[in-house]
């Protein structure tokens, strides 16, 4: 891409964000969570999941592991049978006690507030470490989930098979400083309107900036 191309998608990210927000002014974290240990647990378990769920069941699990001390001395079947409505309800058990006994052990118990600190931390991958960054730290975070990927792509502004791809494309044209309200943006719009099987794309905002190549026509 010459300087020209990079410049004009620079200018239709920009026009993308402007429009999102406009359509969508209550963007933003639908976790409940009052510390970055909270927004750890609730963003572990919120993987395949709806952010709804885990808002159910994380008031009981906070109350009983109110620290993440405590989770780490939690039995993990116990941590599993609280949180068994929400999918994968095993495996992000196992997730949840051992980054808590891998926080107190390497951390002193801290959160770890940069990517490569998350990233160290079981059940946590890229999508997840950034959008921890984003919510629990106001740090400079974009997680790529399968809405943001979606989005991003049928709209033009990334080319990527793999979400680290397409994550690694948004942050080069988006200032760091809208990482996260992009992150929040693209979700809601994917949730809303630009859904896997059926994107409403005559009604869309970005119609006219779209590449989408399958999209119905405007009528």
């Amino acid at each position: 891409m010459n300087k020209d191309e990079n410049a004009n998608l620079t200018r239709t990210t920009a026009t993308v964000l402007e429009r999102l927000l406009q359509e969508y002014p209550e963007a933003g974290p639908r976790l409940n969570f009052l510390s970055p240990y909270q927004a750890l647990v609730a963003t572990i378990l919120s993987a395949q999941t709806t952010d709804a769920q885990v808002n159910r069941v994380t008031p009981a699990l906070f109350a009983r592991y109110p620290l993440v001390q405590s989770l780490a001395s939690a039995d993990a079947d116990d941590v599993s049978e609280m949180i068994r409505s929400v999918g994968l309800y095993r495996a992000k058990a196992e997730h949840l006690v051992a980054a808590a006994r891998l926080i107190m052990q390497q951390n002193g118990g801290v959160i770890p507030d940069t990517l490569a600190g998350l990233l160290t931390l079981p059940g946590v991958g890229r999508k997840t470490a950034n959008v921890l960054l984003a919510n629990a730290f106001g740090k400079p975070g974009l997680g790529v989930d399968t809405h943001v990927h979606r989005v991003a792509n049928r709209l033009g502004l990334a080319a990527a098979k793999m979400p680290e791809g397409t994550e690694q494309q948004l942050k080069a044209l988006i200032p760091e400083q809208e990482w996260g309200l992009a992150h929040h943006l693209f979700i809601f719009h994917g949730r809303r309107t630009c859904s896997a099987r059926r994107p409403d794309c005559p009604s869309c905002v970005l119609n006219d900036l779209c590449a989408y190549r399958d999209k119905p026509v405007r009528t």
